[in-house]
């Protein structure tokens, strides 16, 4: 007997596409899919029915980049920069990132917790199960340390099952001005090692604007070293090879990659790692450098898509929107997208168990009063979800 089904439904289960399956159903036994498939086949009774009243179940979404645990917000900044002030100004004068740091050095776990809970239950209300949370904003060893503690903690409040990502190397602090190297070495001989059981990976920001490749190597080297798989923030501002170089190192996932070269796409394919697409940086920096998804495809890069939530470049709390902006802007197809969102969001995490609708997977699902799939795309601003499932409960 299985512990609960959900029929009177429609799936997509993103096998082979979408996977569409019309009056299917879902079977669950102790947290896993145990069936899956058209409700005239189902092949026994449950405990426990719910009849879904011809809603769509989709396997819960996951939003795999994310900067969820922050201080401060920079919507002052935001409004100086409409009324004409530039970036390099208001960065000399203590904002931009600098300003975040500040904020989240100062804020304990229980301040930091506080704040990323409702960021994560506007995800969740959408219909998010897993949330990726990076550090990133602490750029010193105690601060980046409470940032993925307070991320951990997201996951024992709410039900939703969090991963945590170490980027003490997002930016040089201001305390190691001049001195990128040094800081570089100090995250590989210092926060990676006192990370470990706190962080599920590593990631870096490998840019003009960041660090180079000898810090990248060494960073994400002790990384590997440690046992802890490795992200890339890249080619963001700047076509610096950081798609090869992701795929060198055996990253899960390159990020970003507006200005990565065909050669380096092509690497990425042949590694497996995941390109991870954030067209909420791309809307809010009102960049015109698209990532170039022809060369993607062509090069057949698995394609993932996430909010990038933070509050300097993508202050936005809605995958559901990024599914329209990965379509509209990045011309992304609807089966390209809603798979960025489900099976290729979890390559890039690492994770084999989720993304998908299929017997041995956890039951994590999202149900949504839609007529097609292709309405999660298409609605800017309308959440139809009307339930998430965490393991099948």
């Amino acid at each position: 007997m299985f512990d609960r089904i959900w029929l009177n439904a429609h799936l997509a289960t993103m096998e082979s596409g979408l996977g569409i399956i019309e009056d299917g159903a879902v079977a669950a036994r102790d947290g896993r899919i145990a069936w899956v498939g058209p409700r005239a086949a189902l092949p026994g009774p449950a405990a426990e029915t719910v009849d879904c009243e011809g809603a769509w179940i989709l396997p819960g979404l996951i939003d795999c980049h994310t900067h969820l645990v922050f201080g401060g917000d920079r919507a002052e900044e935001f409004e100086r920069r409409l009324a004409g002030e530039d970036y390099a100004a208001i960065l000399r004068a203590g904002g931009g990132i600098l300003s975040t740091v500040r904020a989240t050095r100062a804020a304990d776990e229980a301040s930091l917790l506080d704040a990323a809970l409702p960021r994560a239950q506007a995800l969740m209300a959408e219909g998010v199960t897993t949330i990726e949370i990076k550090s990133g904003y602490g750029l010193e060893q105690a601060a980046e340390l409470r940032q993925l503690r307070a991320a951990r903690r997201v996951a024992e409040m709410l039900p939703v099952a969090v991963r945590t990502t170490l980027l003490a190397a997002h930016a040089v602090p201001p305390d190691y001005a001049g001195r990128r190297a040094d800081y570089a070495r100090l995250v590989a001989e210092a926060m990676v090692p006192a990370a470990q059981g706190l962080a599920d990976a590593v990631d870096i920001f490998h840019d003009p604007l960041a660090f180079d490749s000898e810090d990248t190597r060494l960073v994400l080297g002790a990384a590997r070293e440690a046992g802890l798989p490795v992200k890339l923030h890249g080619d963001q501002h700047g076509d610096v090879g950081s798609a090869a170089l992701g795929a060198e190192l055996g990253a899960l996932s390159v990020d970003h990659l507006e200005h990565a070269n065909p050669a380096g796409l092509t690497a990425m394919s042949r590694a497996g790692t995941v390109a991870v697409l954030l067209p909420g940086a791309t809307l809010f920096l009102r960049e015109t450098r698209m990532p170039d998804i022809a060369a993607m495809r062509t090069a057949g890069v698995r394609m993932a898509v996430a909010t990038d939530c933070n509050p300097g470049s993508s202050p936005t709390l809605s995958l559901l929107l990024m599914l329209n902006l990965a379509c509209t802007l990045y011309r992304l197809t609807v089966e390209e997208a809603l798979r960025g969102v489900t099976v290729e969001a979890a390559a890039a995490l690492g994770l084999q168990d989720r993304g998908r609708l299929a017997p041995g997977l956890r039951c994590d699902l999202a149900l949504y009063r839609i007529g097609r799939p292709a309405e999660l795309c298409y609605w800017m601003g309308r959440n139809p979800c009307i339930g998430r499932v965490l393991e099948g409960r």
